[in-house]
């Protein structure tokens, strides 16, 4: 039996996304074939063992008791510390969202603990995350894209930004924080008057915000799973209720409606399909992540929109719900995760460190 630490909670506006995603992951896995150990991170980024999992996924960390336990930075002896005792640990499952979770912090300290973790390693985490350096790459791999502008720091706001994209893109546009998912702080602006205040909600999460052009489009996502041989699912169809795929939409019930398989000729899904595994292998992302498209309804063109290397696993979400229309089960599929990841960590103890 494995012993898996799953990682929730985090120092992100996605803390309450990344309870809901843990529920779902906690439910699928095999009880005969893993120990879960429950570790919670908090809204200030303290590390928790919750005495009652379902009660810390069901009611926050902050109303559940829980032991404070740290990271052994140990690769001889990978696991969990409270005080002087350790508990080892076989495998991390993080199923965090957003900073501190996505961007390749926490994969960072799992590796210098040299512990074998789910998802996408450090690199393809932080290019994932921040949409300028996905975009960058996507570019490179040839990927195509709607046209965009990326602002920084104090030029993110005021009369200078607000002509800065005027100069590059026509209304409307989509405003978003560089660093963030699940559509927070993200705003659809129609014109000058919306502009403003749109790039001041996206720069109270971010240093770099960046712009996009709307398009009049289809919204397709994709599930991937694998490492250096991926394969991708049925796409799916997103009709949000809402203008926009936004956050309400997403997290609530009844805000959107997901078609699956979508509505695609055979040589459009599997356009769709071939796009979404090129964009997995051009961050070199491993495990699992889900592409997000558009299709211009005016001409069918395929646009990349972004990818997500830890997915929301909700009830809602589209993941898992993608797997299982092209037959791969919850359990399969959090078991494959798992196994992806077994499979990563010991490609890499393989490698020499020493000359």
């Amino acid at each position: 039996m494995l012993r898996l630490a799953l990682i929730f909670g985090g120092r992100s506006a996605e803390h309450e996304i990344s309870l809901a995603s843990a529920r779902f992951v906690a439910g699928a896995l095999d009880p005969d074939k893993y120990e879960v150990v429950p570790v919670g991170l908090s809204r200030e980024g303290r590390w928790l063992r919750p005495r009652d999992l379902q009660a810390a996924l069901h009611d926050g960390l902050e109303s559940t008791p829980c032991d404070v336990v740290d990271l052994a930075v140990d690769p001889a002896r990978p696991g969990l510390r409270s005080g002087d005792d350790l508990l080892p640990v076989d495998v991390a499952f993080p199923i965090l969202h957003g900073t501190f979770g996505e961007d390749g912090t926490i994969q960072g300290l799992l590796e210098c603990a040299g512990l074998a973790y789910a998802g996408a390693g450090v690199a393809a985490s932080a290019v994932g995350m921040d949409k300028e350096l996905m975009k960058a790459v996507f570019a490179s791999a040839g990927l195509p894209q709607v046209e965009y502008l990326v602002l920084r720091g104090e030029g993110c706001t005021g009369a200078s930004a607000v002509g800065a994209v005027e100069g590059r893109l026509d209304y409307p546009v989509f405003v978003k924080p560089c660093n963030l998912g699940s559509s927070v702080g993200m705003t659809k602006a129609h014109d000058r008057g919306e502009l403003g205040p749109a790039l001041e909600l996206a720069a109270r999460y971010d240093r770099k915000v960046i712009v996009e052009a709307a398009v009049d489009a289809r919204e397709l996502e994709c599930a991937v799973l694998g490492n250096d041989e991926p394969r991708a699912s049925v796409p799916g169809e997103v009709v949000p209720g809402n203008e926009f795929y936004d956050y309400e939409a997403k997290y609530t019930d009844g805000m959107m409606t997901f078609t699956i398989p979508a509505a695609l000729e055979p040589a459009r899904t599997r356009e769709v399909r071939d796009l979404a595994v090129r964009a997995f292998a051009a961050i070199d992302c491993a495990g699992y992540a889900r592409c997000d498209f558009f299709v211009e309804r005016a001409t069918g063109h395929i646009i990349v929109n972004e990818i997500n290397t830890i997915p929301g696993m909700t009830a809602m979400s589209a993941f898992p719900r993608l797997w299982e229309a092209t037959g791969v089960g919850n359990r399969e599929l959090v078991d494959e995760i798992v196994a992806l990841g077994l499979q990563r960590h010991a490609v890499r103890q393989d490698l020499l460190t020493t000359h």
